[in-house]
């Protein structure tokens, strides 16, 4: 099958947690349960040591046990795994995109060098060549998100210079609030790209815009949230879609105010999936904080949007 035929990601896609135990160290065995909850809740495509996974907090050691752990499982439970290989050692990801190709993995991505930042899209694209062609049989996703990158280039100039020297090419993973440069995307070549959102807040403002599919760290704990603003938007349930998406505003401004990435690994916990806590530098909420937060989403009804809605 070609490149550009692949199966585009036209679904939700989870950005599950890597698991730790309490003391920080890896705890691979929980993977299992992590592929079992998102498969029961209909999410059969994952996008592992993202930054929902806190890649740049794991060696590269690290990052090849969880590769081997989702492989373990993924099947079993019909679940694509893009493997995210990005890291600011072009040699670390060349290493990484061979491991996720060996594994038989559906895709690999990457989020640009960002220490040493490329200069031009020209640089950029040198970098994600070398990247793509150490897995070449594995669709090739840029994994745009300039908020913690700060590397900002029109991905329309990407993707035309890309498509001339990446053949595995298959699109971006667009966690980037700007939908303007979105849409220009999406109508470069229409058929051409995969771009699945990356942006759980502004889910539905993309689905008007023309995406199809999303990547995000919700859809570990409340799919079926996002499930029925796609639905209702499907259906032209305009003002139901509108108010489903303000609840999700909501609930992840809840996480946000006790910090948003050690509070969603919590709930997690309190979903039967003991993911651990965040690893240094990040933080983790204090029990109080935690309590107060399970109030603040006793209120704003979350519990029954973590499990499939009748």
């Amino acid at each position: 099958m070609s490149l550009s035929l692949a199966a585009p990601y036209h679904c939700l896609v989870a950005a599950p947690h890597t698991p730790f135990h309490a003391d920080g160290s890896l705890a691979p065995e929980v993977v299992a349960l992590q592929a079992s909850h998102l498969s029961a809740q209909n999410v059969k495509a994952v996008f592992i040591t993202g930054t929902t996974g806190e890649s740049s907090s794991l060696s590269v050691a690290e990052r090849v046990r969880m590769y081997q752990a989702w492989a373990a499982v993924a099947k079993e439970h019909g679940i694509r795994v893009i493997a995210h290989v990005g890291a600011n050692a072009l040699c670390d990801s060349c290493e990484l995109a061979a491991v996720a190709q060996d594994l038989g993995f559906d895709a690999i991505s990457a989020l640009s060098p960002h220490y040493f930042k490329p200069s031009s899209v020209e640089s950029l694209v040198a970098c994600c060549e070398k990247i793509a062609s150490a897995a070449p049989s594995l669709p090739f996703y840029f994994y745009q998100i300039p908020v913690l990158t700060n590397v900002r280039f029109p991905m329309t100039d990407f993707l035309k210079l890309g498509a001339d020297r990446i053949p595995n090419l298959r699109g971006i993973k667009y966690t980037d609030p700007d939908l303007v440069g979105y849409r220009r995307c999406l109508a470069l070549e229409p058929g051409g790209f995969d771009l699945p959102w990356g942006v759980d807040e502004t889910l539905l403002a993309a689905l008007a815009t023309g995406a199809r599919g999303g990547v995000g760290s919700t859809y570990n704990f409340m799919p079926s949230l996002a499930h029925a603003i796609m639905d209702a938007y499907e259906e032209d349930e305009m003002q139901k879609a509108r108010e489903l998406q303000s609840n999700m505003i909501a609930i992840i401004d809840a996480l946000d105010a006790v910090g948003y990435l050690g509070a969603a690994k919590a709930v997690m916990g309190w979903l039967g999936v003991p993911v651990g806590p965040a690893r240094l530098p990040l933080g983790n909420p204090s029990p109080d904080s935690l309590s107060r937060l399970r109030d603040r989403l006793e209120e704003l009804n979350f519990f029954p949007w973590t499990w499939t809605q009748a």
